[in-house]
């Protein structure tokens, strides 16, 4: 059907940056939304940033520093992330609403995730 991984995470800085990837694969015709959330330990999964179309949204603790975006030629959906902070240190999960090249419809899946962890 379909599979969808995460990947880019990494152990970096206070104020340094990374780029998360959300890649596709599989039965996909397109990227319809993109959902990035993270869980950090001994907190609830929070909603960071989504994508439809041109329309995007961020949790107000990541405006102006993480910056979602798809690239459906590729199948894949990124977040960049700068100006990291320890309080951002989490496993970030992408959440992807698919159209599926069979036969049109839809799937909503993720992966395992992806580590990020910022020390001060």
């Amino acid at each position: 059907q379909v599979q969808v991984v995460e990947s880019g995470g990494n152990l970096v800085q206070d104020g340094g940056s990374l780029r998360l990837s959300c890649a596709a694969s599989g039965r996909v015709l397109s990227i319809r939304e993109i959902e990035w959330y993270r869980q950090a330990p001994g907190k609830q999964r929070e909603l960071v940033a989504s994508i439809s179309g041109s329309t995007t949204n961020y949790a107000d603790s990541v405006k102006g520093r993480f910056t979602i975006s798809t690239d459906n030629a590729k199948n894949t959906a990124y977040l960049q992330m700068s100006g990291l902070k320890p309080e951002d240190t989490a496993v970030y999960y992408c959440q992807a609403l698919i159209v599926m090249s069979s036969d049109g419809s839809t799937w909503w899946g993720g992966g395992q995730g992806t580590q990020v962890t910022v020390s001060s």
